[in-house]
């Protein structure tokens, strides 16, 4: 009898173990109809009418109840514009009772993508057709988000979680000194984070359902003389990882990458190239040593409140007379701004996260982060199995840290011209997001280590 109850107990316990989660996972194609305008890059004079690989936009629902849930969404795209980003949270909290820090949406970066309206706009001069189409496929990219979320949503079933890291060496700091300052170059002994943080879920008897996996590389192997559609050495990881594990769903987060580039690069092979070492990183992981991650899900999303440096009326009347047409279009749109007494000064800046138990923790920042963020967030909270995106919620600028505004360069300044937005931000910008960091990470029970500060 004493033998019966034991069997009874152990199936119990087994079946409760193998059940603390459920999850759905669905896969919807983003591609745009052809021909279409491509984004990332300013100097194309052209749309792009063939077509690489398609892009994709994936949903994994991952649930222990409707208070423990955090439903992933990751796209072969740039990034959301905060009016997609805003219309896709508002329709999905609307329709399934979420919070707003329950949904994560993020976009890999690939410069091969189709432009999402008005994300970016300031690098395009559209006639009337042309905006048309553009506007018509941001309308339909929010419904096919919604929908790969509904179809996730609807095929729920148990799994189990899984974390692991692995390490890709293709990534190099961008940042180059020179006498004439810093240019977008080549900085081997620069800050990188070749970190794979990978997340799998498998069924309750071990079959692979889908890979969630990471890497901090700006996603322009491909360069902007190419007009195929795409998704970078992302795409192609995602495909070789689908190729490998046939019926399992490949995803891709991007992190905190904006001051890193991959090398080589240059072409479409080298993406390839970039996007198997990634894969086999990945896969090593898989066949390895995982951790098995528990509920509960905790989650929690803020805004940090940013600044810019002081608008300059006078400089801007200046550059209205450049030669350079992105300085002359910033230009008109901050002197637009000043003459109808909009508040162009401050920047809301998104970040969430999601934790498991005490077993893995999920930041998810927006905007192009560069690779200091990472590097610091992971030394002060070192006793936390952390995952750091970037490039979640919304694509509205590159968040640089106080080292990078001192130094200057693309990322503190320039860049800010091709987001039409006024300028750097003010110096206390770092440690506003830190502090904003620390407090959501406080609220879900992530602690810094006392090392870590």
């Amino acid at each position: 009898m004493k033998k019966i109850l034991l069997v009874v107990f152990l199936l119990v316990s087994c079946t409760s173990w193998s059940a603390e989660f459920k999850a759905g996972i669905a896969s919807r194609v983003i591609t745009p109809p052809l021909p279409f305008w491509l984004t990332g890059f300013a100097s194309r004079t052209k749309p792009a009418t063939e077509v690489l690989h398609d892009l994709w936009a994936k949903a994994l629902v991952i649930e222990e109840n409707r208070n423990s849930r955090i439903v992933i969404v990751t796209t072969d795209l740039l990034g959301l514009s905060h009016e997609v980003s805003e219309e896709i949270a508002g329709r999905v909290i609307r329709k399934y009772g979420l919070n707003r820090s329950q949904l994560l949406l993020s976009s890999s970066h690939t410069h091969s993508g189709p432009v999402v309206w008005p994300s970016l706009s300031m690098i395009f001069d559209f006639n009337n057709e042309d905006q048309k189409v553009v506007a018509g496929y941001a309308r339909k990219l929010t419904d096919d988000i919604v929908s790969v979320i509904d179809s996730a949503m609807s095929h729920l079933a148990p799994v189990k979680v899984w974390s692991g890291h692995g390490s890709a060496d293709f990534a190099m700091n961008r940042r180059q000194l020179t006498e004439n300052g810093i240019i977008n170059g080549k900085n081997p002994e620069g800050p990188v984070d070749h970190d794979v943080p990978v997340l799998k879920i498998t069924t309750p008897g071990g079959e692979l359902k889908a890979v969630l996996f990471g890497y901090a590389c700006h996603n322009t192997t491909i360069q902007g003389n190419s007009y195929l559609i795409n998704g970078d050495y992302a795409g192609f990881a995602q495909l070789d990882l689908q190729k490998t594990y046939p019926g399992a769903t490949a995803m891709f987060f991007m992190g905190c990458g904006a001051d890193q580039n991959p090398q080589p690069r240059g072409t479409a092979a080298l993406a390839m190239q970039h996007g198997k070492s990634l894969s086999e990183a990945v896969q090593k992981v898989l066949s390895g040593d995982l951790h098995l991650v528990h509920p509960p899900i905790r989650t929690d999303f803020t805004t940090a409140d940013l600044e810019f440096r002081p608008f300059e009326l006078n400089s801007f009347q200046k550059d209205m007379l450049s030669t350079d047409i992105y300085v002359q279009r910033r230009a008109k749109i901050m002197l637009e701004a000043y003459n109808k007494g909009w508040d162009v000064g401050h920047f809301r800046y998104p970040i969430q996260v999601a934790r498991f138990n005490n077993d893995l923790t999920l930041l998810a920042m927006s905007d192009e982060v560069v690779v200091d963020y990472s590097l610091n967030i992971k030394k002060e909270f070192n006793n936390e199995n952390l995952l750091v995106a970037a490039y979640c919620t919304e694509l509205m600028c590159y968040i640089p840290t106080l080292r990078i505004l001192k130094e200057g360069g693309y990322e503190a300044d320039s860049s800010m011209i091709y987001y039409g937005l006024p300028g750097p931000f003010t110096n206390n910008a770092e440690e506003n997001i830190l502090n904003a960091i620390r407090r959501i990470m406080k609220h879900v029970g992530a602690k810094p280590s006392k090392k870590g500060r």
